[in-house]
């Protein structure tokens, strides 16, 4: 996707509506009220959790997600930003972490540490709020494909994403399919697992 498009992503992200998910995650989310926002993009959720009385980290791969985020919540001391890839970043303690529409840009490679230091960084009872990709979405179809803001997407089978959910109280778990068209005009079937989950309180804190 070329920066133009991704910009364009933006604008029409900046101030769109927030998923119920989300709204449900932060109203059963335990305190400390310290959230990560994964791939957190023009910082809409970020907004909606500072409303909501939390301090959020957001870290994004891009750059202009990054700055567009530094300009929005300039002088906010309860937002902390940071420019990394989910291997990278380095995630701080947290009682709810926020991936909607970002773990489909994990390298394949990269998601099972990816997904250990997730479930580690959660206090005990911690939320996971987020959405998989799955493999009948137009995202999943491997080559050059214009629907792909990176070069490659990880797609699952709902066995997979459930499995991963093993070591989670799943809350809720819904499987999207619908077809439609993007902001960009294109044509578009979308296939999604989202899922809301809580880390259990037990003494135990192995990675899953």
């Amino acid at each position: 996707m070329h920066r133009k498009e991704i910009a364009k992503y933006y604008d029409d992200t900046e101030s769109r509506s927030i998923r119920d998910d989300l709204i449900f995650a932060a109203s059963v989310s335990v305190e400390p009220k310290i959230a990560i926002d994964c791939g957190c993009g023009a910082g809409a959720d970020i907004n909606y959790l500072l409303t909501s009385g939390f301090t959020v980290h957001g870290f994004d791969v891009d750059e202009e997600a990054i700055s567009r985020c530094r300009a929005r919540f300039k002088g906010n001391d309860k937002v902390s930003l940071a420019r990394a890839s989910f291997d990278e970043y380095d995630y701080p303690k947290a009682s709810l972490v926020v991936a909607d529409a970002s773990l489909f840009f994990c390298p394949r490679a990269d998601f099972k540490t990816v997904w250990s230091k997730i479930y580690n960084c959660l206090v005990p009872n911690g939320i996971f709020c987020g959405s998989f990709l799955g493999t009948q979405d137009t995202m999943a179809a491997p080559g050059d494909n214009p629907s792909v803001f990176w070069p490659a997407t990880t797609a699952f089978e709902e066995a997979d994403v459930r499995a991963l959910m093993k070591n989670y109280e799943v809350l809720r778990f819904n499987t999207i399919k619908s077809a439609g068209k993007t902001s960009q005009g294109r044509a578009h079937h979308w296939h999604i697992y989202q899922v809301v989950a809580r880390k259990p309180n037990r003494a135990e804190n192995a990675a899953p």
